[in-house]
């Protein structure tokens, strides 16, 4: 019997990285497979402090910002797996490769952050994931990036 799959809301989110807006770009991560795999949610809105110049009258989601958010969703995965909750843990990219965009993500659109966990083990400070970006089943985004996770002392 397999367990079922795991979620985290806001609040959740919130507990695990320290990220707060405006630069918290995952609202809602849902099957959360252990560390394996997890799906971000981000809903885009107009009200977002870099649509004021990325572009006047013709917003879009910076890469950058796309990409940040399937980190966060990968360290919220690993973060609810280890039991991270309220521990101060941080996050520090160390690599970004094979990063390609496809579609332009803009408001009212919904992100789903797909990722999956390429190389890492409970304990491991070095972790590597494999992700994709979608709106509404559309490739926006992919890329693997690597990350340490700065774990605090027991």
């Amino acid at each position: 019997m397999t367990e079922p799959l795991k979620s985290a809301d806001i609040h959740l989110i919130q507990r695990i990285i320290p990220h707060r807006y405006p630069f918290l770009l995952v609202d809602k991560v849902v099957d959360i497979d252990g560390y394996k795999s997890a799906r971000g949610l981000k809903n885009v809105t107009i009200n977002e402090p870099h649509f004021q110049g990325h572009f006047p009258g013709k917003p879009i989601m910076p890469g950058v910002t796309i990409v940040e958010g399937m980190a966060q969703t990968a360290a919220v995965m690993v973060g609810t797996a280890l039991g991270m909750e309220d521990r101060d843990m941080l996050v520090y990219f160390m690599s970004i490769d094979k990063c390609k965009f496809r579609r332009m993500v803009v408001p009212g659109d919904v992100l789903e952050m797909k990722l999956h966990t390429l190389r890492g083990k409970p304990g491991g400070k070095v972790w590597k994931f494999g992700g994709v970006a979608e709106v509404d089943g559309e490739m926006a985004a992919e890329a693997e990036f690597t990350a340490m996770m700065d774990l605090p002392k027991e």
